[in-house]
């Protein structure tokens, strides 16, 4: 049987309501200038970018990240307002925590060690957001995205109490698995 390789990350994935929420932002961008690349995952905060992962192993992957999910701590985190990397990317604003950028550190040395991935650029200077446009941006047309977009408030707060295990399929990235902490 041939080797089957997935692309998979790891993220937090908000409640249903900030999901719906921020999906409609998505949407709006989309209907309003054609911005679509978003849409291919629901509304995260990226804890560990894309890997790849062998699909035959992936209950080992999963077991892993319950084992190290199991003794983590539920903290709360908000969201207010709108940033932007650049002309290149929009997204909703995470306000600064230190329990996210301790959890995502952590994350990053775990996926080292038990995982045997590779610690990239991303993992060194993170800077947690949800990402409601990117790749399909025009640089020329940005100050207009910004400004249609910068004229719909958002604040929330929610429980980080979980982290899922996202895979890719026919082009579009989808929950397999959240796992809760148990505090």
């Amino acid at each position: 049987m041939a080797k089957i390789i997935s692309k998979y990350f790891i993220a937090w994935v908000p409640s249903e309501k900030l999901c719906d929420q921020v999906h409609q932002l998505k949407l709006n961008l989309k209907d309003t200038f054609g911005l679509k690349y978003a849409l291919k995952s629901p509304p995260h905060i990226t804890l560990k970018m894309p890997f790849n992962w062998n699909e035959a192993k992936e209950d080992i992957l999963l077991e892993k990240l319950k084992g190290y999910a199991k003794n983590l701590k539920a903290f709360s985190i908000q969201f207010d307002g709108f940033g932007r990397f650049g002309k290149r990317v929009i997204f909703v604003k995470v306000n600064e925590n230190k329990d996210l950028i301790a959890l995502q550190s952590n994350l990053t040395t775990f996926c080292k060690k038990e995982l045997k991935l590779v610690s990239e650029l991303s993992d060194r200077n993170y800077h947690p957001h949800m990402t409601i446009a990117f790749k399909d941006i025009k640089e020329n047309e940005f100050d207009l995205y910004w400004k249609v977009i910068s004229t719909s408030p958002i604040q929330a707060k929610e429980d980080f109490g979980s982290i899922s295990l996202l895979k890719r399929k026919e082009g579009k990235w989808g929950v397999i698995n959240r796992i809760d902490f148990m505090f």
